[in-house]
This record gives C-alpha cells, structure tokens and sequence, in this order.
C-alpha cells in the first residue's frame, strides 16, 4: 500500500503560505504556514502536527495488535502525541516526541500494560522511521 499525500506553497518563506492535500480525500486541503508551525497555529496544521497524528494513530494500533495477540484485546485506547519543533545549534528539527495512552482492557494489570506499551513504541512502524532522529517516551495508564 502506498500512501500519498502533496503539498502546494506559494510566496517565500516567513511570509507564504500553503495547504497540503491528501489524497484520500477524507481531509483537506489543510493550511500551513511557517507562522503557524513556530508561533501560533491559528487554523494552520504543520509537518510536525501531522507527524503527531499519523504516530498517535500507529502506535494506537500497534498497542492494540500487541494486547490482542497477548489475549487482552483492548476495549479504546486513547492516544496523544506531542512532537516538538525546536530551533537547535543545527537548525529547526523535531527533538521529542512525547506520547500518552490511557487504555481500558480487561484482564491485564498495570505491569503488563506498561510492558505491552513500550513493546507498541518500539514495534510501530512510525516509532521506527523516528528512531535515532528523535527521542520518543511513553506515558501509558489504565483507566
């Protein structure tokens, strides 16, 4: 399966704007703008947003492969993500992403879901497209 989506940018830099479009239709056009990725959103989305929920989305579904395959399938999982875009010595990069699950599944303690919950970090392939480039933690609760 590929995945497509593109991206049209019009003007320079600080000033410009443009929209991204994906091209299963199911959002979009989304608005970006460099304002709106280092300042304030203001109804711009940006690289990183994106990135967020696309990992929130993985790992959600990796958690929930890895407890079902454990014989605890969840009953949701509610997943956030937080990327951070930081101006380094190097240049603007995403340094963190930081990643919070709060599961209701039945039959399995606190121990077991934490091990279940670094397993999906580790396991999601959106996890390992970041890995080496980008610190990612896990904060994972039952309800």
């Amino acid at each position: 399966m590929d995945s497509r989506a593109r991206a049209v940018w019009r003007g320079n830099l600080a000033e410009g704007s443009g929209e991204t479009i994906l091209a299963s239709g199911v959002a979009g056009p989304l608005p970006v703008s460099w304002a709106g990725r280092t300042e304030t959103a203001n109804g711009n989305t940006s690289p990183e947003e994106l990135i967020a929920a696309a990992h929130a989305a993985c790992y959600s579904m990796a958690l929930s492969g890895g407890l079902t395959r454990a014989g605890t399938p969840p009953t949701t999982l509610e997943t956030a993500a937080v990327a951070s875009f930081e101006k380094t010595d190097a240049g603007w990069r995403l340094t963190r992403m930081d990643l919070s699950v709060v599961g209701e599944v039945e039959g399995i303690d606190d121990a077991a879901f934490q091990t279940a919950a670094i397993a999906a970090r580790d396991g999601c392939p959106v996890s390992n497209a970041l890995k080496g480039n980008v610190e990612i933690s896990v904060k994972a609760s039952l309800r």
